[in-house]
């Protein structure tokens, strides 16, 4: 078998000169599509800058913004390949992308799903970035809010990804939803001692602590006869924050802790009574009622 290696070469000569006649518009077509990226990055940035000082638009700036620079990058890349090959039409790519649509949906169903639980997240406006939430196990400050998945700092400073349709689907717990959050403790003090004067003291020291809003006002409850203590709860409204919320509560049961002992009001300790009953004795009254 002979092989005509001068057919090859002028296979491969026509190769290089289709090359280096098509190189001055893959330049142009690179420069272009560097353009119209980082116009589109540009405009995104801008959008979401806008929107970030007013927390109820914010998520609305993130989806146009990102939802725009998606169209922007699509757009150049139709450009870049039309500059390149003039010839080409929208059309033609198409069609070759229905022809392996059902594999390419099978192949990125997860990353659809959560990039479409992301886009309704941000839109339906359920949390936003800087929120505190909780979801499963997990509970921290909601860092960025992604195509793919959530990112939250826990309060221990560990980093947490959470698939986007895990987030639309759980439940999630937004505890910066509002402007303040209720906070309780229960306060057991001896049966002998005045309760209304220990609800007084705790409205007192509640009254006056540092962080505790006096709209809604702190109240107290007599919630229970314990088995060695009347149980009092005490309730307060502080920022939302975790770090607000344990500041204060500290506190507070600090002050009313040192407010009880002053006047004398006890907080008791848990009694048992055992009661132990002599064999012998036991055994002698048995003894005698079968008798």
């Amino acid at each position: 078998m002979n092989f005509d290696i001068s057919k090859a070469l002028e296979t491969i000569q026509g190769w290089i000169n289709e090359l280096i006649t098509l190189l001055p518009n893959i330049i142009i077509a690179i420069i272009a599509f560097a353009v119209i990226f980082f116009f589109g990055k540009g405009v995104r940035g801008l959008i979401i800058k806008l929107t970030e000082k007013h927390k109820r638009s914010q998520n609305v700036g993130i989806v146009v913004g990102r939802l725009g620079f998606g169209v922007t990058v699509i757009l150049g890349f139709f450009i870049a390949l039309m500059i390149i090959v003039p010839s080409f039409t929208a059309g033609q790519l198409i069609g070759a992308l229905g022809i392996s649509s059902i594999a390419i949906g099978f192949a990125f169903k997860d990353i659809l799903q959560n990039f479409l639980a992301g886009i309704l997240i941000l839109m339906t406006d359920s949390f936003t970035i800087g929120d505190q939430i909780m979801v499963d196990s997990y509970e921290g400050t909601v860092e960025d809010i992604q195509t793919r998945a959530t990112t939250i700092r826990t309060y221990d400073n560990r980093k947490v990804v959470i698939p986007n349709s895990n987030m639309f689907t759980d439940s999630v717990t937004v505890n910066t939803a509002y402007a303040n959050r209720r906070s309780q403790y229960d306060f057991g003090i001896a049966f002998s001692d005045d309760i209304d004067k220990a609800k007084g003291i705790m409205l007192q020291v509640m009254g006056r602590t540092e962080g505790v809003l006096q709209t809604p006002a702190p109240d107290v409850l007599t919630v229970e006869l314990g088995d060695s203590s009347v149980n009092i709860r005490g309730r307060w409204w502080t920022n939302p924050t975790i770090a607000e919320v344990l500041s204060v509560q500290d506190r507070v049961v600090s002050e009313i802790k040192k407010e009880f002992d002053k006047a004398g009001i006890t907080i008791p300790f848990p009694i048992r009574t055992v009661y132990f009953n002599d064999e012998r004795e036991t055994k002698e009254r048995s003894d005698e009622s079968v008798g």
